[in-house]
């Protein structure tokens, strides 16, 4: 049986606060601040690997049951996950302060707010030493099978360092409305369909007010000399052909602005995929290289708030130096430019 363990301080120094070590290695110290209260910080979390003996899994409705359980949260979809908010605060559960809840974006509705969120989680999976790689680009697309299985693993991780402490998930939001984030299957263009009702609607109101409106008791002189009456069917089928210009011209902007969305995804999605190849390289270095790796690394998982173009020039130049590359020709690279700035949003 693991005995007592001492808890230090980041500098080395003896705190004398002695803890258990129930074998999990996560070891929690305590230090006086400046204003003489207690912080405490975290050892790193325990890694949990799927194999064999960890298959247990537990149903869709269990699952999502439990993270509205523990997080009071309202999901009704394994997929509504894919927003990556829960995740963050359930670190901020299990190793408080590894993550800023202000950051996360609770209310996210769209792809880029939900990688903003991963992006977020990354980094606090890298400060606790999580060896987890999280497959973004999967999760974010919203479907079934790839959060299932990605919860169920964040299932057993939970369990191996969850340490029973109490957690107000309202307090800890601080005021932040957690709303699920949209089924991922609705249509996000939908058109009204045109109502054969409502078309046919004035001429049957025209054909019911002929047949009541009283006959003249007056006899007609001659046919001849009779006005033309207009037929009551020619207003209405002239505005249903105006409508169904209208509703040809919106589709037609529609599949414009889809076709458009598309090409926007797609060179998303290759840009990530190169960022996602570049992480891949630097974790296979290893000890190699560590303080260029380690540069590479902080501007990976640099979030929104924390990279300007600036300090994104300063970068390069910093990681080009051993390249030998001319920091001139960074700074015209990174001339500003809509494009690019739209592509930075994504």
């Amino acid at each position: 049986m693991p005995g007592p363990t001492q808890a230090l301080s980041p500098n080395g120094e003896n705190n004398n606060d002695i803890v258990p070590d129930n074998g999990t290695n996560i070891i929690p110290y305590r230090k006086n601040t400046v204003r003489g209260e207690r912080a405490y910080s975290w050892g790193m979390a325990v890694n949990v690997y799927s194999t064999s003996i960890t298959q247990e899994t537990m149903s869709r409705h269990d699952i999502t049951a439990w993270v509205n359980d523990i997080l009071c949260l309202n999901y009704t979809k394994v997929e509504q996950l894919s927003s990556g908010a829960a995740y963050c605060q359930f670190m901020d559960l299990l190793f408080p302060g590894c993550i800023s809840l202000k950051k996360v974006k609770f209310q996210a509705k769209l792809e880029h707010e939900y990688i903003h969120n991963f992006k977020l989680l990354q980094a606090s999976f890298k400060r606790m030493n999580v060896d987890k790689i999280i497959p973004v680009e999967k999760l974010v697309k919203g479907r079934f099978q790839d959060n299932l299985d990605f919860i169920q693993w964040f299932k057993k991780f939970f369990d191996a360092n969850y340490d029973g402490k109490e957690y107000d998930p309202l307090e800890a939001r601080q005021g932040q409305d957690a709303i699920p984030p949209p089924d991922p299957g609705e249509q996000i263009f939908n058109l009204p369909k045109k109502s054969h009702h409502a078309a046919s609607s004035p001429t049957a109101g025209a054909s019911r007010a002929s047949s009541v409106t009283p006959k003249s008791s007056t006899p007609t002189s001659r046919p001849s000399s009779a006005k033309k009456i207009p037929t009551p069917a020619a207003t209405p089928a002239k505005g249903e052909k105006e409508l169904e210009a209208q509703v040809t011209h919106l589709t037609e902007q529609v599949n414009t602005l889809k076709l458009a969305l598309e090409g926007v995804e797609k060179e998303r999605d290759y840009y990530f995929s190169k960022l996602r190849e570049v992480e891949l390289l630097c974790q296979e270095q290893g000890e190699e290289n560590a303080p260029f790796v380690e540069r590479l690394m902080e501007v990976l998982y640099a979030s929104d708030e924390q990279v300007s173009p600036h300090h994104s020039t300063l970068d390069r130049a910093e990681l080009a130096e051993g390249d030998g590359q001319d920091v001139d020709e960074i700074a015209h690279e990174e001339a500003p430019d809509d494009q690019q700035e739209e592509q930075d949003e994504y």
